[in-house]
């Protein structure tokens, strides 16, 4: 060390003047906690501090003299120490990571820094080098890595699309099935539609459990489709957790930032499942309605047919009552008794008329009731080469009615539909089915390709046994009244668009609120 102070310690201590006691300084070199070495221009130590020796294990005079090569380690790369030597021949200083091994054998990283000493000529003279063992902290930022690496992966092989969401509702991570959900569903960013969709849902309930980092599940939502794409149901379940801060502001405070884990699966398949069972458990209740309303409308057209001659009987029965002439006294006692008659048959008539229960208002999407009537009258739409062109108002609100009416009302129209359309003997052969809103009202236009509604009967449909069918159909021509009656039950209206020229296209239109639920009859 003391051949060394005057090349290497002496300008040092002329450049403060002297001011700097010589002890001090060398004694700051030898008791800085980073590993220090000088050597000549091969390479050869010439002195190392004693922190060289806790790193390295080499004392001094185990390693004096030696080349710092007795440091290398074979697993560093010789390109490594190729880029090192041309760094620091060129006089500049060269900053990198190698391999090294103790004197004891193990392998540690060490974190080195090697700058070439110059002469009052400009000229190499030395190398000092200073290197840390990093390995605890290479290890430790490696595992860092690998536990992200293995949490994205674990993330991504899971059949959900999964995302982590901060304060700010800014997406952090996601998988690969949560960015196929941003093209599939073409709702722009798929985690803020759904927490959109969450919070509307689940209203006050949202803050108290995010509060509380208490997680929720099953959380339910249909997705309409664009264009010709069904729709598709979606679950979401999701739950908050709270990580330190990283950045400097919170060093010295215990900040913590809150995010979500949002996790989004597609169970259209089972809801469609499902829904093919619900729609099987729809057939038979409608095929109940149906039979019910048959025989309805058979008594109802009936009870019109018997009492369109009772009537011409009663009038008949006045007239001879009126002429009181004696000789028509056999005449008028029979009509009488067919009078009679003809009023016990329509009262008996009138008590098998089978009730129809009362329903209960809830809240009713037309979307799903329209969606369900179209899958209910499927296959005779598939059968007659129908083109449905199905399209709903993707965020529909709820509105107060009865399910099964409305199936009912929808079923008639659609039924009417398919028929018209069905008797046309040529043309184009389409149903359009298209929902909408506004503040107040919900629409709902159900438009046919079919021979449409000649103007001067429109405002007969609508009348009781009156149908545009020129052999009046299987039906007695309610339909349309039911489906009218249905309408008014639900305070809504009815009308066939006078400026549709190419079939007929019926718009209905029902209010979205109602000041309190009844019971419909």
């Amino acid at each position: 060390m003391d051949e060394l102070t005057p090349t290497l310690f002496g300008e040092a201590y002329r450049e403060n003047g002297g001011q700097m006691p010589y002890d001090l300084f060398i004694e700051a070199v030898e008791q800085v906690p980073i590993a220090i070495s000088i050597t000549d221009k091969k390479a050869r130590i010439l002195y190392v501090n004693e922190e060289f020796t806790r790193v390295t294990g080499y004392q001094a005079e185990d390693i004096l003299g030696e080349n710092e090569s007795v440091l290398s380690d074979k697993r560093t790369p010789r390109e490594v120490y190729y880029e090192l030597w041309h760094t620091i021949r060129s006089k500049k200083v060269w900053r990198g990571t190698l391999c090294n091994r103790h004197k004891f054998g193990h392998r540690y990283i060490a974190d080195l820094t090697i700058a070439p000493m110059l002469n009052g000529q400009g000229k190499i003279t030395h190398y000092i080098g200073m290197h840390r063992d990093i390995t605890l902290a290479h290890e430790a930022e490696k595992r860092v890595i690998n536990q992200k690496l293995l949490i994205e992966s674990v993330i991504n092989s899971s059949p959900m699309a999964m995302v982590v969401i901060d304060d700010q509702n800014k997406v952090i991570l996601d998988n690969h099935n949560y960015k196929a959900l941003v093209s599939d569903l073409d709702k722009g960013e798929p985690a803020t539609y759904f927490l959109h969709k969450l919070r509307d849902e689940m209203g006050e309930l949202w803050g108290q459990l995010q509060s509380k980092e208490q997680g929720f599940n099953n959380r339910e939502f249909r997705v309409e489709g664009k264009g010709s794409r069904r729709a598709r149901w979606f679950s979401c379940a999701g739950n908050w957790f709270k990580e330190n801060e990283v950045h400097v502001d919170a060093f010295f405070e215990n900040a913590t930032k809150q995010y979500l884990i949002l996790t989004i699966t597609d169970i259209t398949r089972q809801r469609r499942q499902m829904e093919e069972l619900h729609i099987q458990t729809l057939k038979t209740l409608m095929a109940e309605d149906e039979r019910v309303r048959s025989i309805r409308e058979t008594l109802l057209g009936a009870i019109h047919q018997t009492q369109m001659p009772m009537n011409q009987i009663k009038a008949a029965e006045q007239i001879l009552k009126h002429k009181g002439d004696g000789q028509n006294a056999g005449l008028l006692h029979i009509l009488q008794q067919i009078q009679q008659s003809g009023e016990e048959a329509i009262a008996t008539m009138q008590k098998c008329i089978p009730d129809i229960v009362q329903a209960t208002l809830i809240s009713v999407n037309l979307n799903q009731i329209l969606h369900e009537v179209l899958l209910l009258s499927d296959q005779r739409i598939w059968g007659l080469g129908i083109e449905v062109q199905w399209q709903p108002l993707t965020e529909l609100p709820s509105m107060p009615g009865s399910e099964n009416r409305l199936r009912i009302l929808f079923k008639q129209l659609i039924d009417n539909a398919i028929d018209a359309i069905s008797s046309a003997e040529t043309g184009e052969q389409r149903i359009k089915i298209s929902t909408d809103t506004d503040d107040e009202l919900i629409y709902v236009c159900i438009e046919d390709s079919g021979p449409g509604i000649p103007l001067e009967k429109r405002s007969k449909v609508f009348e009781p046994f009156y149908t545009t069918r020129p052999t009046g159909g299987s039906q007695a021509g309610m339909g349309l009244v039911m489906a009218k009656e249905i309408v008014t039950q639900h305070h809504g209206f009815i009308d066939i668009d006078p400026n549709y020229d190419q079939g007929c296209r019926f718009k209905i239109s029902f209010p979205l609120h109602r000041q309190e639920p009844r019971r419909l009859a």
